[in-house]
């Protein structure tokens, strides 16, 4: 299998959290989200990727290559997308295409402001007068303009109203059209990623928890509700994770695990994430 991205025993030290031996591989044509609580690791894992920052230990490749070793022509084939726009807001896109086709001997000025056209992004307006979705936009717009293949997106989606999220996850998936192209996301919002992506990574605390395709991993887990006496008497290989209330206990169990006549609820990728990261705790 051709992968994208592939990180191998990937450990990155700081004081007070270490990201720790992470193997996550994405195949290329595929979307990849990650998801975790805050501190997790996940800005982390993107720029290790990216190169930004350099691992402790293990390696990092990006379209077959060594991430702190890419050349121009590797650079210019991903295109990123951090939870703030990073243009300057005195300049009009009309700028940003100027600027930017200096920069990227790939640079597609056509396909650029086709992007801004179908985003509905004035040419003329400075970006300070954009709003938060706009400033979002625009940016997508200049990463999917330089013949990209792989795009890196920080919580792109973050802190946007429904419709505006609904229009740029819209744009991911005519993105991915291409049998070539791959997304590596983390969002906040898992809906989102139940939505475009067919890989799912969580990170807890700096360890990769589990990364699988999301099919599998909703096909995989069930919700069990019970008395607790119940629960009790289940396969305890079965479960996951457990949480106490007032009515009983709720637990994640591994569907194959259990009795076909046991009556299972589905979880969301959600639900499976804060099962996991509870018996993490334990």
């Amino acid at each position: 299998m051709d992968y994208a991205v592939n990180l191998r025993n990937v450990t990155k030290k700081y004081p007070g959290f270490i990201l720790d031996k992470v193997n996550l591989s994405v195949p290329t044509g595929t979307v990849m989200g990650l998801v975790g609580e805050n501190g997790a690791g996940k800005s982390t894992t993107l720029h290790l990727m990216l190169g930004l920052i350099r691992q402790d230990a293990g390696s990092v490749t990006l379209l077959g290559k060594d991430s702190a070793q890419l050349d121009r022509q590797i650079k210019e084939q991903i295109g990123v997308v951090m939870d703030e726009a990073c243009f300057p807001e005195g300049l009009t896109a009309r700028d940003i295409n100027k600027i930017l086709r200096s920069l990227y001997k790939t640079w597609d000025e056509e396909k650029f402001f086709s992007c801004l056209k179908q985003f509905s992004l004035p040419e003329k307006r400075i970006v300070k007068a954009y709003s938060r979705g706009m400033k979002m936009k625009l940016s997508i717009a200049a990463a999917l303009s330089h013949n990209t293949r792989l795009l890196i997106l920080d919580e792109a989606t973050a802190g946007l109203d429904p419709v505006v999220r609904d229009e740029i996850l819209e744009i991911f998936m005519t993105f991915m059209q291409e049998e070539s192209h791959t997304i590596v996301m983390s969002s906040h919002i898992v809906s989102d990623l139940e939505r475009v992506c067919d890989y799912i990574a969580f990170l807890h605390k700096g360890k990769l928890i589990f990364a699988d395709e999301k099919d599998v991993l909703l096909d995989r887990y069930a919700i069990l509700k019970c008395p607790l006496e119940q629960l009790g008497k289940v396969d305890q290989r079965a479960v996951i994770g457990r949480r106490l209330n007032m009515f009983g206990a709720e637990a994640l169990v591994e569907k194959r695990r259990m009795p076909r006549d046991c009556i299972l609820d589905k979880a969301g990728i959600e639900e499976i994430m804060r099962f996991y990261s509870k018996e993490e705790e334990a």
